[in-house]
């Protein structure tokens, strides 16, 4: 099984029906939610049926280590990326910055990342208050990945004056796009040489080998530690691991009980989280290639789309057409919930396993409806411009 999840296979649903010999539960038609959130791949639904899965979990308490269904996923998640041990946690903040500042010893030291990362953008400054760190943050020069040319350019060298390089953190997948396989082993060689250490945001790094073909286990041996969702597109209510050796994994349990990260009964979660492991990741292949439709669908509306679409992500700007016009009319023709703030024309568009043809196609009628109505025409500038994405993401939520 454990190889078998690992790979991009084709009929997520029949590998369901084949392993588990039950049907996909974390999978809910939308005609019981009532509406189809692309918000966010955090935004799946909580099925009755997973609450079943739920009730049949161990109850022991997890501070003291003897819960057996947190340790069978943790066993079962390091196993499937090549490491030794894993630590299931609450979210992916958590584990980022568990997995960090285990890595990190005595400051002065610094992390180098994408600018555009979950770790420079979305956790409140955590590097500098947990790890005493700071942040070497790059632009791609592509605009989509971090290169190991950007990284060798930007790297903070050993230095009485400077707060040297010690860590470099990845994020794969990153804004929905797919950094390849190569430039990782570029970057991995590039830290080996010069003794960095290597972490991966690997939040939805479960979309990265879904889409390539390409096994956890070739990304795992990447690097030294790995923090992994399993709310993001997986569907679990909540929790996130960090993955590593039996040594980074002691020190992360350690500093998880600092931070006030420690849980009782967690094996209610941890059931459900590996139940969405090995059905939910399979169907990935389907919820891409909606994914792309519906891209194709919107640019052939003249919607601009900002960045390739690898895996289950989409950015797209509307302008002239205020993104909240389309929202609106989204949600009151469709029940399509979208984001759009500030009447800006930028937004997210995500999707998951709760997400249909339907939704899809509804999706690219209401779009042509309304900018035909409007008699808007959109200006002919390239199809992806240069564009600071983060201004699609919702405060609310990532």
């Amino acid at each position: 099984m454990l190889r078998s999840t690992s790979h991009n296979l084709k009929n997520g649903i029949a590998y369901c029906s084949m392993v588990l010999n039950r049907r996909c539960l974390a999978t809910v038609t939308p005609s019981k939610l009532g509406f189809y959130d692309m918000t966010s791949d955090t935004a799946t639904e909580v099925t009755d049926d997973m609450f079943d899965i739920m009730r049949s979990a161990s109850r022991k308490d997890d501070v003291f280590g003897n819960d057996p269904s947190v340790n069978e996923l943790e066993h079962y998640v390091a196993k499937l990326f090549g490491h030794e041990a894993s630590l299931f946690c609450a979210s992916g903040t958590m584990t980022n910055q568990l997995g960090l500042r285990a890595l990190l010893t005595q400051p002065p030291h610094s992390v180098l990342c994408d600018a555009q990362s979950h770790i420079n953008l979305y956790e409140c400054g955590g590097l500098a208050y947990h790890s005493q760190a700071s942040v070497t943050a790059v632009t791609a020069t592509n605009g989509v990945y971090l290169t190991a040319d950007d990284v060798d350019a930007n790297r903070v060298l050993e230095d009485v004056h400077n707060a040297s390089t010690k860590v470099i953190a990845l994020e794969n997948t990153l804004n929905g796009a797919i950094m390849p396989m190569e430039e990782m082993q570029r970057i991995h060689t590039l830290a080996r040489n010069e003794n960095i250490k290597l972490h991966l945001d690997g939040a939805r790094i479960w979309n990265a080998s879904q889409a390539t073909g390409i096994p956890l286990a070739d990304y795992g041996q990447l690097f030294d530690t790995v923090s992994v969702c399993v709310s993001k597109g997986i569907g679990a209510p909540i929790g996130s691991l960090i993955i590593g050796s039996k040594e980074m994994i002691r020190k992360a349990r350690h500093l998880r009980k600092l931070m006030g990260g420690g849980w009782r009964q967690a094996g209610l979660l941890a059931k459900i989280a590996q139940h969405c492991i090995d059905t939910v990741i399979p169907t990935m292949p389907e919820t891409h290639r909606l994914t792309k439709k519906l891209a194709t669908g919107l640019e052939g509306s003249g919607i601009r789309i900002l960045l390739p679409v690898d895996t289950n992500m989409i950015f797209i700007d509307t302008a002239p057409l205020p993104m909240q016009e389309l929202a609106d009319a989204l949600q009151k023709k469709r029940n399509i919930l979208i984001s759009a703030e500030d009447n800006g024309t930028i937004t997210r568009l995500v999707l998951h396993h709760q997400i249909d043809e339907s939704a899809v196609e509804g999706f690219v009628q209401v779009a042509s409806d309304l900018i035909k109505e409007k008699g808007i025409s959109f200006p002919t500038t390239p199809s992806r411009p240069k564009v600071d994405v983060s201004k699609a993401y919702p405060s609310i939520q990532h």
